[in-house]
């Protein structure tokens, strides 16, 4: 009866937390604020226009579509089909999954090296804007959003604002540079 009582206890301030929250706390999902911007936006429709990526992701989708055509006409043809037959198919659908495999990593890397490269850009200016919103804001403690938070209120997330402030620093800086 007194583990019930601690453990309803113990529910009731967990869950109540939210009230409990303190004055000057805030979260931010850095990622989601830079890929979300103008800038991250334009590097991907780069990349999406770049040859090589292009001819991947063509591959990659003509190597699923054999490969689901092949997996198709196996299970239609399941009963009629010799075992030597069965096997050649599962080994071709076998194949076309690890050529898959391995245009899905470069497919990924570059995707990766695109965002790598957006972040090393925007970095110092994505610092001054979070340091201007600690200081707008009068921010004590600011926590990466999603790393073991279990409830944060959505108007202490700052990722919507960074996106938006680095949207116009980068704005600014193409204005001054024209």
């Amino acid at each position: 009866m007194k583990n019930l009582f601690k453990l309803n206890l113990l529910a009731v301030l967990l869950l109540s937390f939210p009230t409990f929250a303190v004055d000057g706390m805030a979260v931010i999902d850095m990622r989601t604020a830079v890929l979300s911007t103008q800038a991250a936006s334009d590097a991907f429709k780069a990349l999406e226009e770049d040859a090589d990526y292009a001819a991947n992701l063509e591959e990659a989708q003509s190597l699923q579509a054999e490969r689901q055509a092949i997996a198709e006409n196996l299970q239609k043809d399941l009963e009629t089909l010799s075992q030597e037959q069965i096997a050649e198919m599962q080994k071709d659908i076998q194949d076309k999954g690890k050529d898959l495999e391995f245009l899905a990593g470069k497919i990924q890397q570059a995707q990766e090296e695109t965002a790598q490269k957006v972040f090393a850009e925007s970095g110092a200016s994505m610092q001054k804007i979070i340091g201007e919103l600690i200081q707008a804001k009068q921010i004590k403690v600011l926590l990466q959003k999603n790393e073991t938070i279990l409830f944060s209120d959505p108007a202490m997330d700052l990722t919507d604002d960074v996106t938006s402030m680095l949207d116009v620093a980068a704005s600014g800086a193409n204005t001054q540079s024209e």
